[in-house]
């Protein structure tokens, strides 16, 4: 699959997670068709040149995945918390914050 067609797909996946909501690089790549792919979603965030909320995105224990007290994690945890995330020592709890899409979401707004 071309490079630019995961783009779209990652970047168009992540459109519909609210804002105060965060999304795994696990469940954002199953959600963008592509189950298992976990690190090809790091590697699409990175490139994407458009700001497509990639702060929404963690680990699946809910840890940022830059190294702590990094410029990024510092950008990525600030911005979460200006959208009411909790953040303590660079962690969020993904039951309480982890997006979950509705079923209409699932079946008819993602095409994949």
């Amino acid at each position: 699959m071309p490079e630019v067609a995961v783009q779209f797909r990652v970047e168009k996946t992540l459109s519909f997670v609210p804002e105060g909501c965060v999304i795994s690089y696990a469940l954002l790549a199953d959600l963008c068709g592509l189950p298992g792919r976990a690190r090809m979603m790091g590697k699409c965030l990175r490139e994407i040149n458009s700001n497509c909320n990639w702060h929404r995105v963690l680990r699946s224990d809910g840890k940022i995945a830059f190294p702590a007290g990094s410029d990024k994690a510092n950008e990525q945890r600030e911005r979460l918390v200006e959208e009411g995330v909790v953040v303590k020592n660079y962690r969020v709890n993904m039951t309480k914050f982890g997006w979950k899409p509705d079923l209409h979401t699932l079946l008819i707004e993602l095409e994949y």
